[in-house]
């Protein structure tokens, strides 16, 4: 996703498709970003509302969810439609979409998608209350950046250092920046960079099923030294 196009993209993505499947897995996400929420959130690249329906069976009190895929928009909206609290918009983010301003704005596994990440952070800083959260899921390690990645659009796979860096340079106090899903690092590797596979929705419900409840405890535990992902929370100062 390359917003400074101001083009309408359309997403074809199996990536999508497939990680509607990780049940497990976004309700563990959810888990470590639920304490910022706060009343009035974003979600930007909103994609089907996969994650935007675990954010509404929270307490906020508005969900707006934007995503400018002409594709995946109806998806969402559809998804959201039964709850007045959540609102899709076919529209990219921008730093003056809410009025009010935001308690908490979050990227799930869409930073990676845009080429200005740092006008990007910008943006969100400038869209949040004072005090409010920025809440960031992205993929890790540029050692695994595979095929997968270039088809799906990821511009980067982040390392953690990096991305405080570049937060912090946008006026964020980092609250906290860890690496998650160790578990993962191998099957990736195999299954998209050596082998070039596809992702399919059999073994994300798999790997969900069966990982993802013996690594969230464990993790809460011992916080692994390296990730597939990279999850952080910072502040606006």
């Amino acid at each position: 996703m390359n917003t400074s196009t101001g083009k309408m993209p359309e997403y074809f993505g199996k990536d999508l498709e497939a990680m509607s499947f990780a049940v497990n897995y976004h309700k563990w996400i959810l888990a470590e970003f639920y304490p910022y929420l706060g009343n009035r959130v974003a979600e930007v690249g909103a994609g089907t509302g996969t994650f935007s329906r675990l954010l509404l069976e929270t307490q906020i009190g508005h969900l707006s969810a934007f995503e400018p895929s002409l594709n995946m928009y109806p998806l969402l909206e559809e998804a959201l439609c039964e709850d007045q609290r959540g609102v899709a918009i076919n529209s990219f983010f921008a730093g003056n979409s809410d009025a009010e301003g935001f308690d908490s704005i979050l990227y799930l596994n869409v930073l990676e998608h845009i080429e200005d990440d740092l006008s990007e952070i910008a943006n969100a800083h400038a869209a949040l209350k004072q005090n409010g959260h920025l809440l960031i899921f992205v993929p890790a390690l540029p050692w695994l950046y595979s095929e997968l990645d270039r088809q799906v659009g990821h511009f980067r796979r982040y390392v953690k250092r990096e991305l405080v860096k570049i937060t912090r340079k946008q006026g964020f106090k980092i609250i906290k920046a860890r690496y998650f899903d160790i578990a993962g690092i191998l099957p990736w590797y195999v299954n998209f960079v050596l082998l070039r596979n596809s992702i399919d929705s059999g073994s994300v419900s798999l790997y969900d099923r069966v990982v993802v409840p013996l690594a969230r405890p464990l993790e809460r535990v011992l916080p692994p030294p390296i990730g597939k992902n990279v999850l952080l929370v910072a502040q606006k100062a």
